[in-house]
């Protein structure tokens, strides 16, 4: 059974999505924070074991090295968890999002069937990426902060801009080494999709301001807006401290 996009069975697996989340919630709201660090720890290394499986799997590591955002967000998610750092917390925030919409945006991934290795490598772990650090804050092992919301664009920008500098290296050492895969084509990397979008979503900033690597700066004011969704009970205290002091 083919996983589709937007079909029935990939409607299935974004309502199991949100019900995994529930039931994370309800199995473990009556817990220690302890126990819930301790679960929610082992279960954010399902990102990690995912890397990892990729890197060995296809006999081509080059193109699978952890430097998309989920895969950025797997390798910080252990370190928040069992950190309870706020700052990181709160960046998962952020990254959690993406982790969920590649999961709602499937179509490079629609052809898989459900019941392969492949479709659960990709879709669990990235459900778990997106549900743990909702849990970090519904559980209140860690707490929102809207003074985070501006290094949450700066680290995310960041990472960006350095991942992109760093397709830039690696696809002119593919190139200069004439590295081919199984079909002979010249393998090229495009980690953040910061050369090309390679989705619907990525596509429309694309058809906007159609240059590598600006196109995702149209992104910002959106993560600015999200954010501002998020923190917006915190902006209201921060108000009303100030109306009071004044």
């Amino acid at each position: 059974m083919k996983w589709g996009f937007f079909s029935l069975t990939h409607l299935f697996t974004l309502v199991l999505a949100a019900g995994i989340t529930v039931a994370l919630y309800y199995l473990l709201k009556k817990r220690s924070a302890k126990v819930q660090t301790l679960v929610l720890g082992i279960l954010s290394l399902s990102g990690i074991f995912a890397i990892v499986y990729n890197l060995v799997k296809w006999g081509s590591p080059v193109e699978y090295l952890p430097l998309h955002l989920c895969s950025l967000n797997a390798m910080v998610l252990p370190f928040a968890v069992f950190s309870r750092n706020k700052t990181l917390n709160n960046l998962l925030l952020l990254w959690s999002f993406g982790a969920i919409l590649a999961v709602v945006v499937n179509n490079a991934q629609a052809d898989w069937s459900i019941f392969s290795t492949t479709f659960a490598i990709y879709y669990f772990p990235h459900v778990l990426e997106f549900a743990i650090p909702v849990l970090m804050f519904k559980l209140k092992l860690t707490e929102k902060d809207v003074r985070c919301a501006k290094w949450t664009i700066i680290i995310t920008m960041g990472a960006y801009t350095l991942i992109h500098l760093g397709n830039l290296c690696i696809n002119h050492l593919l190139a200069q080494h004439n590295v081919l895969d199984w079909a002979g084509n010249l393998v090229q990397v495009n980690y953040m999709y910061s050369l090309t979008p390679e989705n619907p979503v990525l596509q429309l900033f694309y058809n906007i301001l159609p240059l590598p690597y600006w196109y995702m700066y149209l992104a910002v004011p959106i993560i600015a807006i999200y954010l501002g969704l998020l923190y917006i009970p915190q902006i209201k205290l921060l108000i009303k401290g100030k109306s009071a002091v004044s």
